[in-house]
């Protein structure tokens, strides 16, 4: 692996780190969020654009960093912005972070995966590469299948 794939992992890991260590993850709970439910709502009532701005970056690095959270960042978004904003907000932060997680996937570990255990992928980056949309949306719609784990996955194959 060359320097800059391990110091992007290194700091990919450093973040991931930080979210644990600092026990990030109690901030986004529902519990949390009825607690601050009030001062949410003043704070976007004067402040919505700022405020939609920084859940919007929030959204995207929980994805992006396959962080848990993004569910209940979902729901609080909904109850705090509205359905419709939230839905834009989600919709657009969401897409950019899983595609932020599929690149990190491709760019750091897709040459190492391919080289350690290409043999055994061979039949799985085939049908990938002759049907892999088809494979990507049969995987979406699998609710066993965690996003983050497909946005992850699909990196290390040829789509």
């Amino acid at each position: 692996m060359d320097r800059k794939k391990l110091l992007l992992l290194a700091a990919l890991a450093s973040l991931i780190g930080l979210w644990f260590a600092l026990d990030l993850g109690q901030y986004f709970t529902l519990e949390q969020a009825k607690a601050q439910q009030i001062a949410l709502q003043d704070t976007i009532a004067q402040q919505p654009l700022v405020s939609s701005a920084v859940y919007f970056v929030l959204y995207v690095i929980v994805t992006a960093l396959s962080l848990p959270g993004a569910a209940i960042m979902t729901l609080l978004g909904a109850a705090l912005f509205g359905f419709w904003w939230s839905l834009l907000l989600v919709s657009f932060a969401s897409t950019i972070g899983a595609t932020l997680a599929f690149l990190f996937s491709r760019f750091i570990l897709r040459d190492w995966v391919q080289s350690k255990f290409g043999h055994r992928l061979a039949p799985i980056n085939a049908g990938i590469a002759k049907d892999g949309p088809i494979y990507l949306f049969t995987l979406r719609l699998i609710p066993v299948f965690p996003f983050f784990v497909v946005n992850l996955l699909m990196g290390l194959t040829p789509i």
